[in-house]
């Protein structure tokens, strides 16, 4: 049994080296929560809360998280006796959504546990890959920005491309694209901008041989992608309406999709990600992991992660300098030949820069099994 003695919260700002932008908004400055818990034999752990400063991609929010993990989450960690990682999720359960707060010091739990039996966390959760392939996100421009940047991440090694789309940018822009290169892995990312009524524009999709075309319909939706899914012989990938895993298990149930993109933060935890991608391996639908402009630690876990088996397309598991110029983890995360290697090093197999983390923190907590300071 190992006890919590010490949790340490950390909302750090960083720059990202270029502007992210989809048909929702534009990220330029990325806040998150770092989570560092350490155990009663001086052991630690780290995670990452995920959502982002505005509610645009969840209903959570930086400062929503906050709350969650001072006044609910952190009291439970510390409170408790824990044996498993799984323990964790569970206890966590008790409270509604808040799944990218639960996450964060899910993760770092995993992390510690990793970490105290000395293997990697690939090994600990049954990883049998020691690289993966990555993927790249391209964020919304004029084609021909675009296409210049197509041409670098390809030069960078990057075997499969994500672009994001809407109404005002979708087909005319793909099939400029397409014509430059028709052999790379391309998919797309619509972040629930159509509805029913675009299913003709949508189905003009087919004919561009789409990788998938990830949330077309609304992120509170299952059962109208079942429908589209129907119509449309490119793949449906579900994002964000994947949230639990009682989400996928309706979604395989109904057909809604035929790939899906697995996220630990919007899942609420590396245990029920898991989960997920073991329902999807049995029903023999592919999974991949999605990015969420995370720094280092949160990219270290989606790593892991990717080693297990049904983990067969490339994931956005960009390399460190494509996001910062300077990443909270040492190494950093490089891509080489189109691959990330996994890790061998006890935990996430990463060295937190503590001291770079307390200088981009705009605010700090620490709560002890016994008292909490600020």
């Amino acid at each position: 049994m190992m006890k919590i003695e010490k949790v340490d919260l950390f909302l750090t700002s960083m720059k990202l080296v270029q502007p992210f932008r989809t048909h929702q908004e534009t990220v330029t400055d990325r806040e998150s929560i770092l989570v560092k818990v350490t155990d009663d034999e001086g052991h630690s752990g780290w995670g990452e809360v995920v959502a982002f400063s505005s509610p645009w991609y969840t209903e959570e929010t930086i400062e929503t998280a906050w709350h969650m993990l001072t006044e609910f989450f952190i009291p439970t960690i510390i409170q408790g006796e824990w044996k498993s990682p799984q323990e964790v999720n569970g206890a966590l359960l008790h409270w509604k959504r808040n799944q990218m707060a639960k996450a964060g010091i899910e993760m770092a739990m995993w992390d510690l546990i990793a970490k105290r039996a000395g293997i990697s966390l690939a090994e600990y959760i049954g990883g049998v890959r020691k690289e993966v392939e990555a993927g790249v996100v391209v964020s919304m421009d004029s084609p021909e920005v675009m296409l210049s940047t197509i041409e670098n991440r390809i030069k960078e090694g990057y075997e499969r491309i994500k672009v994001k789309i809407d109404p005002a940018n979708d087909y005319q822009m793909l099939k400029v694209i397409r014509d430059a290169y028709p052999d790379i892995a391309l998919l797309v990312d619509a972040n629930s901008a159509y509805t029913l009524k675009d299913v003709e524009r949508l189905k003009r999709l087919d004919s561009l041989d789409l990788l998938m075309i990830e949330q077309p319909l609304s992120a509170d939706d299952i059962v109208e992608h079942a429908e589209l899914q129907k119509v449309l012989s490119t793949p449906v990938c579900l994002d964000e309406s994947i949230v639990s895993f009682q989400d996928a298990r309706n979604a395989v149930k109904l057909g809604s999709c035929k790939v899906m993109s697995i996220k630990i933060g919007r899942v609420g935890g590396l245990a029920n990600a898991i989960d997920i991608h073991d329902l999807c391996e049995e029903h023999d639908i592919p999974v991949w992991c999605g990015g969420m402009l995370e720094t280092g630690i949160s990219r270290a876990f989606h790593i892991a992660l990717a080693s297990l088996l049904n983990f067969t397309i490339p994931g956005d598991l960009s390399a460190s300098s494509r996001y910062w110029e300077k990443d909270v983890i040492i190494p950093e995360v490089v891509v080489e030949n189109g691959k990330v290697k996994v890790p061998e090093g006890p935990g996430i197999g990463f060295e937190v820069d503590e001291t770079y983390v307390k200088q981009i923190s705009k605010r700090k907590a620490t709560f002890h099994a016994k008292k909490k300071d600020h």
